[in-house]
C-alpha cells in the first residue's frame, strides 16, 4: 500500500497526458474523410450507333456507352434490362425479344432483334456501372423501314 494514495488507484496505470488527445484526433480523422467521388448516373450516356433499321428478323443494335465527362468509352457494365416495344407508336404490347450479343470493343454492347413492323420502335435498357451505385438508364427510339 502506498501511502496517500486510494487503494483503488494503486493498480491503475497512469496514460500519458496526450493520448487522449491522439485518440480523439484519429477518431474525428476517420470520420471526416473524404469518400471516394462517386459518379451519378446522369454521368453516362447510352446511345445507340444506328437508329434506322429495314425491317427483318436479326437485326443488330449497337450501344454505346460513354462517360459523358471524359468522353470515354465504359466497358465492364451489366446490361440487366433490355425491352423493345412499338410504344412510341401507340403499340406498347407489339414486343420482339432481345439478345445479347458478344462485342468486339470497349464500351459496345451489341443486340439482337427481329423487327417484324415498320414504324417507331423504343428500346429502353438499364446498366450498372462497376463501382457506381445509381443505374443508368435509356430509352431510345429506332425507326423501323420497310
Amino acid at each position: 500500500m502506498i501511502a496517500g494514495v486510494p487503494v483503488a488507484r494503486q493498480n491503475r496505470r497512469i496514460m500519458p497526458p496526450y493520448i487522449p488527445s491522439v485518440v480523439a484526433a484519429l477518431v474525428v480523422a476517420t470520420q471526416l474523410s473524404v469518400p471516394m467521388a462517386q459518379a451519378a448516373a446522369s454521368d453516362y450516356n447510352l446511345v445507340l450507333v444506328e437508329t434506322t433499321y429495314p425491317f427483318g428478323d436479326g437485326a443488330v443494335l449497337e450501344l454505346r456507352l460513354i462517360d459523358t465527362r471524359t468522353n470515354a468509352p465504359v466497358e465492364g457494365a451489366v446490361i440487366f434490362a433490355t425491352r423493345l416495344d412499338m410504344e412510341p407508336d401507340g403499340m406498347e404490347t407489339m414486343t420482339s425479344t432481345v439478345l445479347a450479343l458478344p462485342g468486339d470493343e470497349p464500351g459496345l454492347y451489341r443486340f439482337s432483334a427481329d423487327l417484324t413492323m415498320d414504324g417507331n420502335w423504343r428500346f429502353s435498357v438499364a446498366a450498372k456501372v462497376q463501382g457506381e451505385v445509381e443505374t443508368v438508364q435509356a430509352q431510345i427510339v429506332i425507326e423501323v423501314q420497310p
